[in-house]
């Protein structure tokens, strides 16, 4: 005969109430699951009509190709092949690599100073200088522009009293050898502010005991900034220049608005998503500004991700 063995009372009391117990547990669980996407249906529903069917329904239009002669005819990548060996696109994409090599610095060096300054202020000049500096970002871009526009002009703009206070002759601001570095102000101005917040965030965060120690062991504020602030905060350098390489090779607003004041400083090519622009708009080729768009999309994410890749020890990602 077999031993039968049987637990003790308080035992299988507990027995049955784990067992009940995770019956309820998982009833309850895959309720809050329920409600979860009950909420979240939405988002999801905006995102997909918004976003995910545009973008399939703009990419299914990069594969076609549409003339008087011959109607829409399927061509794959064609489209694809034609814009990496278009000038006009190469060209555009060579400026704004331009400009993301001069602008991101420009913006970082900028925002990284007045996080740096703001820092160590802990009087009320503190709130009021944030404020300030912020306040750009929340301009409006294409208002930001039209105001930089007439900032620039040299018949109705202050430049040229400026100027002429010292008898100096009044700069062309939106002429073709000076446009670039007139964009590269706007930007800087526009975007710095809302760097410096993200910045001056993580400088916030840092223990002060860290910089109680540092000047302890004699480092001078230069020093503290450079050796201790700005290496503890590289994963929100990262971030901000991640944000200004992606916003910088998708570069519009700015230049669209100023093409109306800058006599011919600016062309319709002179960025690639201004390409793209004008070839759907201006001459309805709405296939290939198609392709356009997704071959800067692409650029875009493979440079962000080699970014990324380079970086990932100073980000956190390693």
């Amino acid at each position: 005969m077999t031993a039968q063995t049987t637990l003790p009372p308080v035992a299988a009391d507990r027995a049955r109430r784990g067992t009940a117990g995770r019956g309820t547990g998982s009833t309850l669980v895959r309720r809050r699951q329920r409600w979860g996407w009950l909420f979240v249906t939405p988002f999801l529903i905006v995102f997909a009509l918004f976003l995910v069917f545009p973008l399939a329904y703009a990419f299914g239009m990069s594969l076609f190709t549409s003339t008087l002669a011959t109607g829409t005819d399927f061509t794959g990548l064609a489209n694809y092949v034609k814009a990496f060996t278009d000038p006009l696109f190469l060209t555009g994409l060579g400026r704004v690599l331009l400009f993301a090599v001069v602008m991101i610095p420009a913006q970082l060096i900028v925002a990284l100073a007045a996080a740096l300054v703001l820092d160590t202020l802990v009087s009320w000049l503190s709130k009021l200088s944030r404020l300030f500096i912020f306040a750009p970002y929340a301009i409006p871009v294409v208002i930001g522009a039209l105001m930089w526009s007439f900032l620039y002009s040299p018949r109705f703009g202050p430049a040229g009293t400026l100027f002429d206070l010292f008898g100096l002759p009044t700069p062309d601001f939106l002429a073709s050898g000076t446009i670039f570095f007139s964009l590269v102000n706007v930007v800087t101005w526009q975007w710095a502010g809302y760097y410096m917040v993200v910045i001056y965030a993580a400088l916030r965060s840092v223990d002060p005991a860290i910089y109680e120690a540092a000047r302890i062991d004699g480092a001078n504020g230069w020093q503290t900034a450079m050796r201790i602030k700005v290496p503890m905060i590289s994963s929100s350098m990262v971030m901000v220049i991640m944000f200004a390489l992606i916003g910088t090779l998708q570069f519009f607003t700015e230049p669209v608005v100023l093409r109306n004041v800058a006599q011919g400083a600016i062309d319709a090519a002179y960025t690639p998503n201004m390409y793209a622009f004008s070839l759907a708009f201006s001459y309805s080729q709405f296939n290939y500004a198609s392709a356009i768009a997704f071959s800067l999309g692409i650029l875009v994410f493979a440079g962000s991700y080699l970014f990324l890749f380079l970086t990932r020890k100073q980000s956190g990602l390693k």
